[in-house]
């Protein structure tokens, strides 16, 4: 801050003051205000990123199950960042009927990952990217919707569901990019039912997503997300906006579920449906040390609240005895450990046990 102190009489030396000097003091008074500005923007920047650096610190330092680092870049505002956790947690609980367990017991494996069981699958390979909007409830529920029809059909239906549809036409979810509700995102599934849809500038299905995806990290080939600023919630449409697509119209492409379903605390119930089925979505509480991670098997440690993401569940193992689920996450293939991260499992962890949800798609 000597620094910048030192540039504002620099900077003040650039006025070659004459007799009509009162002439001059509307352009230095800018200079200063500029200068100010500059400051308080810095500093701003500077301690989000002291802090941050600070809770990378505190995992690292002591003995913990996972790894933190730089995801994202210093210009990332935290209110941006809480932009990205779009889940709309209800106080009262889920809506969805709980899943009842055919009482049929089943020996399942130690390791258990989805992509590997469905090599077929072509949408279990991939990392989802909601760009620069809060949309995590809609992708991360069309996605584990993706995967299940996928998983029931045998493969016969390979490609992938429209995130864009639910997040934009559900008017009763939620405030699209400004959050949502996943019960509600499977609701909407089984009432309406959504056509097919791929990734931004994939060309594929009815409804491809069309918010960019953009650089949530520090290091990346795509454009920063925070260029895009709020973007807004894409308009409700009733067509195939995808000129490309001509293997059905609008009406004929919808997929439905049958039913839908929650899981909360039910350790073998959410393994042994996940191996059956396929994924489900999970939502959970987001503190800031989540952030920043890059491996391992994730725990709180330190930081605030920060909001509710939710994600997709496509296993789980035991990793130097510490057992986790494995999950996908929607914030592209760059964070975290190429897109997915491991959470603590057995305990509840940041509530991610309690709030499991899916629906039975219809071949």
């Amino acid at each position: 801050r000597g620094i910048i102190i030192r540039n504002v009489a620099e900077s003040m030396s650039i006025f070659h003051w004459t007799n009509s000097k009162m002439d001059y003091l509307p352009s230095l008074a800018i200079v200063l205000i500029c200068t100010v500005w500059a400051v308080v923007v810095a500093s701003v920047d500077l301690d989000q990123q002291l802090e941050r650096d600070e809770i990378i610190e505190a995992v690292n330092s002591e003995d913990s199950t996972w790894k933190a680092g730089r995801n994202f870049d210093t210009s990332f505002k935290k209110s941006y960042l809480k932009n990205l956790l779009g889940l709309r947690k209800r106080l009262g609980g889920s809506l969805l009927p709980a899943l009842v367990d055919n009482g049929i017991y089943m020996k399942l494996p130690k390791h258990f990952d989805a992509r590997k069981k469905w090599k077929k699958c072509i949408s279990l390979q991939q990392v989802r990217d909601q760009g620069p909007c809060g949309s995590c409830w809609a992708v991360a529920a069309a996605a584990a919707f993706t995967d299940r029809l996928c998983v029931s059909s045998n493969a016969s239906f390979n490609g992938h569901l429209s995130a864009e549809e639910v997040l934009s036409c559900c008017s009763y979810c939620g405030q699209g990019c400004g959050g949502g509700d996943d019960d509600y995102a499977w609701t909407y599934f089984m009432t309406n039912g959504i056509v097919t849809g791929g990734d931004y500038h994939s060309h594929k299905g009815c409804q491809p997503y069309t918010l960019p995806t953009c650089e949530h990290h520090v290091h990346g080939s795509r454009k920063n997300c925070s260029t895009y600023g709020d973007l807004p919630t894409p308009s409700c449409q009733s067509v195939c906006y995808n000129k490309k697509y001509k293997a059905h119209n609008f009406t004929d492409d919808h997929h439905t579920v049958s039913s839908i379903f929650m899981i909360e605390n039910n350790l073998p119930l959410i393994k042994k449906e996940i191996f059956l089925n396929g994924p489900v979505e999970a939502g959970f509480d987001v503190y800031e040390d989540f952030l920043s991670y890059k491996k391992g098997v994730y725990q709180h440690k330190a930081g605030d609240y920060v909001g509710g993401h939710a994600v997709k569940v496509i296993g789980w193992g035991v990793e130097k005895k510490v057992p986790y689920w494995l999950v996908a996450n929607s914030w592209n293939s760059d964070w975290g450990d190429q897109g997915f991260f491991k959470i603590r499992r057995g305990n509840n962890e940041c509530s991610f046990e309690s709030d499991i949800s899916g629906g039975y798609p219809v071949v």
